[in-house]
């Protein structure tokens, strides 16, 4: 591989975002592929889908077959609150593939005996999101109720462009939770990013059913997903 395809690559992965690196297998060249460059035509669409399934393979376009190597960073779930949702969710999570973190500053909720084996930070989302900052391959739930946890999280999802956003509370919970974060300085037009009430519409009713509903909630997004198109890079 060229050494210069190389380290781009690895700051690619290093800054967790995808990239993929295209080699037409009738003459040996390579290109880095960067989420979000333009690629015309067929074989758009194929890169399209590949940074949608994260798989990599062979693929025919313009009478010319490639091979995509795809580099997709693992997706996460950060969960704002340890509360009963969380303690269904987070396992669920982690088997469907996702990196997972809760935050919580209450320590009488954010403890080891009821989230064995989790990461676990007891703490406020303005300290731990400093030092894990969040990307475009992170999902955000907001499951506290509470204004002062839930809505710097809400806040740091939107300006970081998380493919899914969501928060837990009803239809009137949510009007008034817009008002607060626009009053913070949050683009209203990005409150319609926000899932609220979250996750799927399936009459869930226990914890479990709503970490279900979630889940899939979340992993519809990460599947149809769209990025922001720039210039190719060579």
């Amino acid at each position: 591989m060229d050494p210069h395809l190389l380290k781009g690559l690895n700051a690619e992965r290093r800054a967790r975002r995808a990239a993929i690196l295209l080699t037409d297998l009738g003459d040996g060249r390579d290109r880095l592929i960067r989420e979000g460059d333009q690629v015309a035509g067929a074989l758009g669409d194929i890169v399209a889908k590949a940074f949608r399934s994260g798989k990599s393979g062979s693929a025919d376009a313009e009478g010319r077959t490639f091979f995509l190597n795809v580099h997709v960073p693992p997706p996460r779930l950060v969960m704002i609150g340890a509360v009963h949702i969380s303690q269904a969710l987070a396992p669920m999570a982690r088997i469907a593939g996702f990196d997972i973190a809760i935050i919580d500053p209450r320590t009488a909720f954010a403890t080891p005996d009821r989230f064995p084996d989790m990461p676990l930070h007891a703490d406020w989302p303005e300290t731990v999101l400093k030092e894990n900052p969040l990307d475009s391959y992170t999902a955000v739930a907001a499951l506290t109720h509470d204004p002062k946890i839930d809505d710097f999280a809400l806040k740091a999802a939107l300006d970081a462009r998380c493919f899914y956003v969501g928060a837990l509370g009803s239809r009137k919970t949510h009007a008034a939770r817009v008002e607060r974060l626009t009053a913070g300085g949050a683009p209203r037009e990005e409150m319609a990013r926000i899932h609220a009430p979250i996750g799927l519409d399936i009459g869930a009713a226990s914890p479990a059913e709503i970490a279900v509903a979630v889940l899939a909630q979340v992993i519809g997004a990460l599947r149809t997903r769209k990025t922001e198109t720039r210039d190719a890079a060579a």
